[in-house]
């Protein structure tokens, strides 16, 4: 993909991989700036269903707004491609920090406090984040604490409760996989979550706690590779 185009987006370096797509530096030749590009996997580009209803959570997605989350500009189909476009967050993310060992008492609350702010401005609009790991949380150079990947695991599951019904929103469960595979990092999974539970913002705030015992300490608190 490096070196290629889509629409008007020119790719220049991929940035990762995982469960839910790649993520690609490019530069927005209409606007010239740096953005990131996330390509949905092609089990999703091909459902034409799981892809509109995909679509309806970007949009939604796309109106939270706020300095402690990282925004989703726009979302794409050229040709058999589907991707958002996003904020391109620069720096390290926690996971890249906390290879250098546990952070300080004072670094821990710094960093704590943003995410709570972040998680809470999008508890209250009924988006639960559901994949909230060190790797989602972006440190840029001037000490701003980004979240990643916002909301986008229940529009991966093609998941459309109403917004604010964050009781009966059901865990992350796909179709690109096989049945019944739950979606998500298991060390950092709420216990309901891994159950196959419903969750509410109840899973963000104990996948939170974690977290923070994980950048105090410097070891997961779950050890585990699997959810049971």
């Amino acid at each position: 993909m490096i070196g290629q185009t889509l629409a008007h987006y020119e790719i220049t370096a991929k940035l990762g991989q995982g469960g839910m797509g790649e993520v690609y530096r490019a530069r927005d030749t209409k606007l010239d700036r740096e953005v990131a590009l996330k390509l949905l996997p092609t089990e999703m580009s091909g459902d034409p269903e799981r892809a509109a209803r995909f679509e309806r959570e970007a949009r939604m997605l796309a109106s939270l707004q706020h300095p402690n989350i990282a925004s989703i500009y726009g979302y794409e189909h050229v040709g058999s491609a589907r991707f958002l476009t996003m904020e391109l967050v620069e720096g390290e993310d926690l996971a890249e920090r906390l290879e250098r060992g546990p952070a300080s008492i004072e670094d821990t609350l710094q960093v704590a406090k943003q995410m709570a702010v972040g998680l809470e401005a999008a508890h209250l609009r009924g988006i639960i984040h559901r994949d909230l790991k060190p790797a989602n949380v972006k440190l840029d150079p001037s000490g701003q604490v980004k979240i990643l990947d916002f909301g986008l695991a229940r529009a991966y599951s093609g998941d459309t409760p109403e917004p604010t019904d964050l009781a009966t929103s059901p865990t992350i469960t796909s179709a690109m996989t096989q049945a019944g595979v739950i979606l998500g990092t298991a060390a950092y999974m709420s216990p309901e979550q891994a159950k196959g539970r419903p969750v509410d913002q109840r899973s963000d705030i104990s996948s939170y706690g974690v977290l923070i015992f994980e950048m105090l300490t410097g070891q997961k608190l779950f050890e585990g590779e699997t959810v049971r």
